[in-house]
């Protein structure tokens, strides 16, 4: 079985659901945290389990059943799954939400698929984690063979040219990320790049910003696909509190503020 074409597939099937609800006039619950949840997070998550179930490797899923800790602990690989990032987006119609599937070892991702159902854009690691490509898509029922061997391999920018462009998020623009804008701009001039979702990371990824500070929340299945696809392009992501680079299947999944980078 090759997990990773495993996982594209489940990323675009999971799109495909995702978009047949975006066409209609869904509804929009709220969770006890205020983020909101529609019935295209439930469809697509079902999709993707089904998938990565065939695997006999653990789910970490927004929208499955959270496992206690204690059983977690003993995992040395789990898949990590956001199946519709961005839903803020996604009810503001802009287009700018992602599938989100990482596969992690001992805390760190290294495989990672992140899917853009509107634009039918796909960004994967290689199945070792050593290369980054992106595809947009004009068949998603083409073979997933034929999907990666057409895919283009990507890479981050060199050095800190000017302007230099700092990844920005549509729903979280703060003070903290206000300040870190300003001591860059004391030097050099600065460019914000708005994207919602896990786009902020593909972004550096391939080239088309420097870096990405997040000083707001974020939970582990909204970064680690990201993550993967950058470390596997030699772009850092760096847990801003222990300056390290991100570590997931954490007792507590709330990820500490973070800085993606080009090295």
């Amino acid at each position: 079985m090759n997990i990773l074409h495993l996982a594209i597939r489940a990323a675009i099937d999971a799109g495909e659901e995702i978009l047949k609800i975006y066409s209609t006039d869904f509804n929009v619950e709220y969770k006890g945290d205020a983020s909101p949840l529609t019935i295209a997070d439930e469809k697509a998550n079902d999709v993707i389990n089904d998938y990565l179930k065939k695997t006999d490797i653990p789910i970490i899923s927004e929208e499955n059943k959270q496992i206690s800790y204690d059983v977690r602990r003993n995992w040395s690989r789990c898949w990590i799954v956001d199946p519709l990032d961005g839903t803020k987006e996604f009810v503001k119609r802009n287009g700018e939400f992602t599938v989100n599937i990482a596969l992690v070892d001992k805390g760190n991702p290294f495989l990672g698929v992140i899917y853009v159902p509107v634009t039918k854009t796909l960004y994967f690691t290689s199945e070792d984690g050593s290369t980054s490509f992106k595809i947009e898509l004009d068949n998603t029922d083409a073979a997933v063979e034929s999907i990666v061997g057409k895919a283009s391999e990507i890479a981050p920018m060199v050095g800190l040219s000017e302007p230099v462009k700092i990844v920005g998020s549509r729903s979280h623009l703060n003070d903290d990320t206000r300040a870190f804008v300003a001591d860059i701009e004391k030097s050099k001039r600065v460019e914000i790049v708005s994207r919602g979702s896990s786009l902020k990371f593909c972004l550096v990824a391939e080239g088309l910003a420097h870096m990405y500070p997040r000083y707001a929340p974020t939970m582990e299945w909204d970064t680690a696909a990201g993550q993967a696809i950058c470390s596997a392009v030699g772009a850092e992501v760096i847990d801003i509190t222990t300056n390290k680079p991100l570590q997931y299947n954490k007792e507590n999944l709330l990820n500490n503020y973070f800085l993606v980078k080009n090295q």
